[in-house]
């Protein structure tokens, strides 16, 4: 079942991939945004009138926050770890949050340029409990294009 002219999407489909290739479906994404400066100047008209003109300025770098249910993704932890570690050279990589339809089509990305985790956060771990086990990601990016 395809969208048709005015669906709007949902929010359960969405995955991440690094490098163009997808490493990791999502449980939650949080805090994606994409903000610039606003730059403010008044002039006087030929009329000789004050005139105030807004443009736009510098986009801003960025971050988000993925949760992933606590799995063995290769690809993923090895980002992870090259974060953490420090090893910028390969810990920054482009990377994608890529919304999908019903049938796995790709219908929505939020390109994230240079992108590289700067914290890791874990679900609570507790004797006797019977839930699922998460990591929160926090990723930072240069920049944002979403297509």
């Amino acid at each position: 079942m395809s969208l048709q002219p005015g669906d709007a999407l949902t929010s359960h489909n969405f995955g991440l991939q690094i490098d163009g290739v997808m490493v990791e479906y999502l449980a939650e994404v949080s805090g994606l945004s994409l903000e610039q400066d606003v730059i403010e100047y008044q002039q006087v008209s030929s009329q000789g009138k004050a005139v105030t003109k807004k443009l736009p300025g510098v986009k801003k770098a960025g971050t988000c926050t993925v949760v992933r249910g606590m799995t063995h993704s290769a690809s993923f932890n090895q980002w992870i770890s090259e974060s953490v570690a420090g090893n910028m050279g390969s810990a920054r990589k482009n990377a994608t949050i890529m919304v999908m339809d019903y049938q796995d089509n790709p219908v929505k990305r939020y390109n994230m340029r240079n992108a590289w985790c700067s914290k890791i956060d874990t679900s609570t771990v507790k004797a006797g409990e019977a839930a699922a086990l998460t990591e929160t990601v926090t990723i930072t990016f240069e920049e944002l294009v979403i297509e």
